[in-house]
C-alpha cells in the first residue's frame, strides 16, 4: 500500500507562482510513474504532468512551458512548480502513483489551487 498527501495549494494572483508537494509513504518501492492531475469545478479530471522513476517527464500542452515536475526519491516526494499562473489553472490538484507490480494507481486527496485577482 502507498499513501499520498498533497500540499502547497492556495490563492494566488494571475501571473504568480505556487509549488505543490506530494508526499508518499508506505511501500514506496512499488512506485514507478507519478503524475499530477487537476479537476476544475464541473469538469473531468485531466492530466497535467508525469515523471518516471528515471526522471523522464511529460506535460499537458496547456502547462508545458509554465510548470515543472520533479521528484526527490530520497525523501519520497514529488513536486510541481507552477509559474505564470492563469485563472484557468484554478482546480483541485491531485497526485498519483503507479504500482510497478500490480499496476494499481494510488491517489492523494487533492489540494485546491485558486488563481484570481
Amino acid at each position: 500500500q502507498v499513501q499520498l498527501v498533497e500540499s502547497g495549494g492556495g490563492l494566488v494572483q494571475p501571473g504568480g507562482s505556487l509549488r505543490l508537494s506530494c508526499a508518499a509513504s508506505g511501500d514506496t518501492r512499488r512506485i514507478n510513474v507519478m503524475d499530477w492531475y487537476r479537476q476544475a469545478p464541473g469538469k473531468q479530471r485531466k492530466f497535467v504532468a508525469r515523471i518516471t522513476s528515471g526522471g523522464i517527464t511529460d506535460y499537458a500542452d496547456s502547462v508545458h512551458d509554465r510548470f515543472t515536475i520533479s521528484r526527490d526519491h530520497n525523501k519520497n516526494m514529488m513536486f510541481l512548480q507552477m509559474n505564470s499562473l492563469k485563472p484557468e489553472d484554478t482546480a483541485v490538484y491531485y497526485c498519483n502513483a503507479n504500482d510497478r507490480i500490480t499496476s494499481h494507481v494510488y491517489w492523494g486527496q487533492g489540494t485546491q489551487v485558486t488563481v484570481s485577482s
